[in-house]
């Protein structure tokens, strides 16, 4: 595991070799104050900085047990985020130092014929697929509600954007021989508890889902193998759906026939019911209030300028939209503080489940209050009003930013 003084010692990144982690030598050199959003809680807004992981660019340190950094909306100014510049999120404060070449994964469980172990060679072995798709944890901008709730105070960067490469979740799961009652397939990751009491991080997803095409075990990440605060050498990629589910350093895989009802599923990760217009629910694990938090939702972010900057009159403005893998449809823009919307240009589609960027020329001198407003092939709209509930979830209000036009 990675300690709490490997993490705060100042050293550079050499990887070791085999195993794809970083030299547990964490760099904080850059600690200035990051430049948040005043609507961030006073306390999270005067103690966060800007620090450097291993293999990474500055990001926005919101906890060190666990692991808990964002990136800048700068770092959202293209479609696809590099490696070095994508958020790290864990809730478990023991992370694993993972060996490539003893690394198994179990694959098995009351839904499957038979268990069997892959090695990293196996999975690369099998057909290979790859997916365009956004990694969003399920609490981002959860620091922006007002009033605040609790959870990690995310501002706007606890996401990313990437090509993922790997085996499909179906073709491992058919090495097991799944079988017919299994209703889920849970994921169960290296990273441990602190405490015995600490309830293992174990997740599931409706069988329906493991069995999509773009369901994979990735192990390569925009070309690369996976970085290892990113999830090396192995995990689930879930296009469209938050990554609760997007299970890091995978080592188990079970096929169930019955749901599962740990803390993980049956008490986090959950809205209140018909609170929002998800489309994919999760039947298995729904309740009479509740049901688990599944796609993501239509959003958008004015990623091309920093709020209060002045530009010269012809610049363009823009950023990135997405949704839970309808497509976007159309991005509207707004300079005069939703007086009036006009469709921005949308740029080159890479995919369903991937950023959609878009800009629009600022012809008109003065001070203007820009906002963006994405819209999806299904006709969700982002909304202008906070959608409040308790855990935080599914912050989609329409982003705006005030730009000096000389």
């Amino acid at each position: 595991m990675i300690s709490r003084r490997q993490m705060l010692t100042a050293a550079g990144a050499t990887a070791l070799a085999g195993s794809g982690i970083a030299t547990p030598k964490f760099l904080a050199a850059h600690a200035a104050n990051a430049q948040l959003d005043p609507a961030l809680p006073e306390g999270l807004r005067g103690a966060a900085t800007m620090e450097t992981l291993p293999g990474k660019k500055p990001l926005i340190k919101l906890s060190y047990r666990p692991p808990n950094y964002e990136s800048p909306l700068e770092y959202f100014r293209t479609p696809i985020t590099p490696n070095d510049e994508f958020f790290v999120r864990y809730h478990l404060s023991d992370i694993p130092e993972v060996d490539a070449k003893t690394w198994k994964l179990v694959v098995g469980g009351d839904g499957a014929e038979k268990s069997v172990e892959l090695t990293l060679d196996d999975l690369k072995a099998m057909p290979a697929h790859e997916v365009i798709a956004v990694n969003q944890c399920s609490g981002n901008r959860r620091g922006l509600f007002l009033p605040h709730v609790p959870g990690v105070e995310w501002g706007y960067g606890a996401m990313g954007c990437a090509r993922w490469k790997g085996a499909r979740l179906k073709d491992i799961l058919e090495k097991a021989g799944l079988r017919k009652e299994a209703i889920e397939i849970a994921f169960d990751g290296a990273d441990k508890p602190p405490f015995d009491k600490t309830p293992d991080f174990v997740k599931s997803i409706p069988a329906w889902k493991a069995l999509e095409d773009t369901t994979i075990v990735a192990y390569e990440m925009n070309g690369a193998p996976l970085p290892h605060l990113n999830g090396f050498p192995a995990r689930v990629v879930l296009p469209g759906w938050t990554g609760t589910y997007w299970m890091k350093h995978l080592v188990l895989i079970n096929a169930l026939t019955k749901p599962l009802g740990t803390f993980w599923m049956a008490s986090a990760y959950r809205v209140p019911l018909g609170k929002f217009p998800m489309v994919a629910r999760f039947i298995s694990q729904e309740a009479s209030a509740n049901t688990p938090i599944t796609e993501i939702i239509v959003n958008s972010l004015i990623t091309s300028h920093a709020d209060g900057a002045s530009v010269k009159a012809g610049a363009e403005v823009g950023g990135i939209a997405w949704d839970g893998g309808y497509g976007i449809s159309s991005v509207e823009i707004s300079t005069d503080g939703a007086k009036s919307w006009v469709p921005a240009k949308l740029g080159e589609n890479l995919g369903p489940f991937a950023f959609r960027a878009f800009s629009h020329p600022l012809t008109t001198k003065g001070k203007h209050t820009v906002m963006a407003r994405a819209t999806n092939k299904i006709g969700q709209t982002q909304t202008t009003e906070l959608n409040h509930n308790p855990p935080g979830y599914h912050h989609n209000v329409v982003h705006s930013i005030t730009l000096n036009v000389a």
